[in-house]
Parts: C-alpha cells; sequence; structure tokens
C-alpha cells in the first residue's frame, strides 16, 4: 500500500506519497508528472517518514539548509536514479548545470560524453522534488528552464535560497539546456 500526505507551502499546496518507510514522491499540486510513481490504490495516512518531510520543508522555506534528508526511495530507472544521486549532491544556495551532470553520468559509465538532453529527461522527471533538488539544476548558458513546477517557482526556491539569479536568465521559448 502507499500513502499520501499534503503539505502547504508559500509556493503553494505540495502532495508528498511513501511507500510506509521512505517517501517515493513530492510533488506541487498540479505540476507537469504530477504522482507520476503513485499507484492508483493509496490513502492519506500520518507517518513518520511524512513528520521527517514536514521538518524538512518548515526548515527549508524558513530559508535554512536542512541538514539530514528524509528515508527517500527512487522508484525510477537506473539512469534516472543516477542524474538524480548527483543532484542530491549540490548543496542548498548553489547550482549546477546539465552539462556538468552529464559530464559526471559520462564519467562514470566510463563514457566519453553523455547528452544533456537525456540528463534533462531525467531531472525533469524528479519525482521527490525539493528535497532531490531539480531546481538548482541549470542550463549551460544561463538559462533557468526545465521546472516541471513552473519556471515562476523554480526562480522563487533559488532566491529563497539565496541564489545570485543575476547570472541567469528565463529563456523566452523553448528548453535550451
Amino acid at each position: 500500500m502507499e500513502y499520501t500526505h499534503h503539505y502547504d507551502s508559500p509556493l503553494g499546496g505540495i502532495t508528498l506519497a511513501s511507500d510506509g518507510q521512505a517517501l517515493i514522491g513530492l510533488w506541487f499540486d498540479e505540476q507537469k508528472y504530477f504522482a507520476d510513481t503513485l499507484g492508483q490504490e493509496h490513502q492519506e495516512k500520518a507517518l513518520p517518514v511524512f513528520d521527517q518531510a514536514d521538518r524538512w520543508l518548515d526548515l527549508y522555506f524558513s530559508g535554512k539548509a536542512p541538514d539530514f534528508t528524509p528515508p527517500l526511495h527512487m522508484k525510477t530507472t537506473e539512469f534516472r536514479k543516477a542524474v538524480w544521486e548527483i543532484m542530491l549532491t549540490i548543496p542548498f544556495g548553489h547550482t549546477m548545470t546539465y552539462g556538468e551532470i552529464a559530464d559526471r553520468i559520462a564519467a562514470q559509465k566510463g563514457l566519453s560524453r553523455m547528452s544533456a538532453q537525456a540528463v534533462g529527461g531525467a531531472v525533469g522527471h524528479n519525482s521527490i522534488s525539493l528535497i532531490i533538488p531539480c531546481h538548482r539544476v541549470v542550463g549551460t548558458n544561463g538559462s533557468l528552464t526545465g521546472y516541471a513546477g513552473g519556471i515562476e517557482k523554480k526562480v522563487q526556491l533559488l532566491a529563497l535560497e539565496q541564489v545570485d539569479l543575476s547570472k541567469f536568465f528565463v529563456p523566452k521559448k523553448g528548453t535550451a539546456l
């Protein structure tokens, strides 16, 4: 059985999902790919992992870097999991480019290169947003693109983390990585 929980954030409602032990999802309500890892049968229930996630979110939205990570269960492919694990290493208040992640994946796999577009697909399908900080991934050219929760939320999250937004821009169209 899978379980859900709702959190009211300053940027809107958030739905969390768990397998009973770990988080399997965290989405802004109505975002792209909402609840994509959540099965048809689930129920709302209070769980210790949701208490931990609420504490993490309370710290985060107060502008502080949480010093712990709730238990996570990444229900995804091995490639996406590798990308998500790299995103977990991006510190609060910092960013990393799609290209930098692609370079790390290529090094892990012993390849000369990896497609930044493939990485972009994995970043975009991150089902545990915020905690796995896909909002910290930016285009090599400084574009703020590719956030399933919406570019305006990405900008607000980076501003909350006091990232210097003057070196970034929101693309007028497309998804340049």
